[in-house]
């Protein structure tokens, strides 16, 4: 997919991230990842037993020397808990590399984003390296660039509602202003949505419930896969232009 992603040094050939969670098992979720050519998955580090040997771990199926590990803050509504919570897992697992998300309420799960850009900004001061789930505000996203944010990662839609796309122009603002990666993070329900990120330009697209919910998430996974490659090269190739009237194919000039 011509050159490969860079978040904040390090580089990835893959360009689509999946989550760890709504997976019937982790063997289902480590199948999935395979399948979707991933090479970073996002934990939830609330959710995800990742220290309890008692207890089924995800690192037994998904190894963590083979994929990034990204955690992340769901569940968290305040800065204070995100920060809190990424500070736990920097001592657990030594990760730099982290979601941030910071949640409004419990009905839309829609960014807050002042608690948002507060908590980039303690997070950023203690040397993490920040991923930021944010509204599709192009004026936030800046500032959350400017923030010293690594990648910004607007919604595509409400997340695990599956509706796709539902701002593209804002989308598009988005990239054309940002010098760190995009990346679609919540909304993509099927491979076409995910397509469509990629050719506004997009730099990557995150997803979970689109492959976890799928009636089989396997071959979800794989056709997500094929979407991002096939919505990156139509965005480097450049489509053609819109035309209000028919332009034949072959020319009407010099016909026998």
């Amino acid at each position: 997919m011509s050159s490969s992603l860079t978040i904040a040094g390090r580089e990835f050939s893959s360009r689509l991230i999946i989550g760890t969670g709504k997976y019937k098992t982790y063997e289902e979720n480590a199948r999935a990842a395979e399948a979707a050519g991933a090479e970073m998955v996002t934990v939830a580090v609330r959710r995800v037993n990742l220290t309890d040997r008692d207890k089924p771990m995800l690192v037994d199926y998904i190894d963590p020397k083979k994929y990034v590990y990204l955690p992340n803050t769901a569940g968290c509504f305040t800065a204070e808990e995100a920060v809190r919570t990424l500070r736990l897992a920097r001592e657990a697992g030594d990760w730099s590399l982290v979601k941030l998300e910071v949640l409004a309420d419990q009905k839309t799960l829609y960014p807050e984003m002042e608690e948002t850009l507060k908590a980039a900004r303690l997070l950023i001061s203690e040397g993490f390296e920040v991923m930021v789930y944010c509204s599709d505000d192009p004026v936030y996203a800046r500032k959350l660039e400017d923030a010293g944010c690594c990648a910004i990662m607007p919604l595509g839609s409400l997340i695990g509602s599956g509706l796709g796309i539902l701002n593209p122009v804002n989308i598009r603002l988005i990239v054309e202003q940002s010098r760190v990666p995009v990346i679609v993070d919540a909304g993509v329900g099927t491979a076409s949505d995910a397509a469509f990120a990629m050719e506004l330009g997009c730099d990557g697209v995150l997803m979970n419930t689109a492959i976890a919910e799928a009636k089989d998430p396997i071959l979800m996974a794989s056709a997500m896969r094929h979407a991002v490659i096939a919505g990156r090269e139509a965005y480097l190739a450049g489509r053609m232009a819109k035309k209000k009237y028919a332009d034949p194919s072959s020319p009407l000039a010099g016909l026998i």
